[in-house]
């Protein structure tokens, strides 16, 4: 799997990035007022929620097993039915997206996720044990594939969200989906979990 991790890691460690010339905007994930448009084919079953996004650029909600699965933008068919992408642990997503716009275009998000880390002695979540992650995500255009592009430990870094926008604008845009491994940018303490990934073949 290819990376671009040593892009992010060369600019941290000489201090010097490329202006960032993309703005945010922001829209709530209101899952109570999205379509179903379909349950998930695995075990435990599930649900797909198609929501209302930015503009054009809707949202697809995903759950299964009390795990979350978000894309965005405009979704092919493929990747609906057959992308998933979460993280080991129970989980859930915040309720605020960011969205990166380049010129007109929403090229990236930024959603939080919580990660509901059991303690080893009893197996159960604990909220001493909770992680929280920054997730950034390609937006799917006319092909119709979007997917996660990368993560920032938002426990572990002072300022999680500015390195979120740099991965945004740097590695979202370009990022193969399938292809490209998203990796941790930044710090990445013990909470914030394993990704796991599923795509469609």
């Amino acid at each position: 799997m290819r990376t671009r991790f040593f892009l992010i890691a060369s600019l941290l460690l000489t201090g010097t990035s490329p202006a960032l010339a993309n703005e945010s905007t922001y829209t709530d994930l209101d899952t109570d007022h999205c379509k179903t448009i379909g349950p998930e084919k695995e075990e435990g079953g599930g649900i797909t929620l198609l929501c209302k996004g930015l503009e054009d650029y809707p949202v697809t909600f995903k759950e299964g097993d009390l795990r979350q699965s978000v894309f965005f933008g405009k979704l092919g068919k493929a990747y609906t039915e057959g992308a998933f992408e979460t993280f080991g642990p129970f989980n859930h997503v915040g309720r605020k997206i960011e969205w990166r716009i380049d010129g007109d275009v929403p090229v990236a998000t930024i959603l939080r996720w919580f990660i509901e880390n059991s303690d080893p002695d009893t197996g159960m979540p604990t909220k001493a044990l909770r992680g929280q992650v920054l997730v950034v995500s390609k937006v799917a255009q006319a092909d119709g594939i979007g997917c996660i592009a990368g993560y920032v430990d938002a426990l572990s870094n002072p300022e999680p969200n500015v390195l979120a926008r740099q991965v945004a604008d740097e590695i979202a845009p370009g990022f193969e989906c399938a292809v490209d491994e998203a990796v941790f940018h930044g710090k990445r303490g013990e909470k914030a979990s394993t990704p796991m990934r599923n795509f469609p073949r």
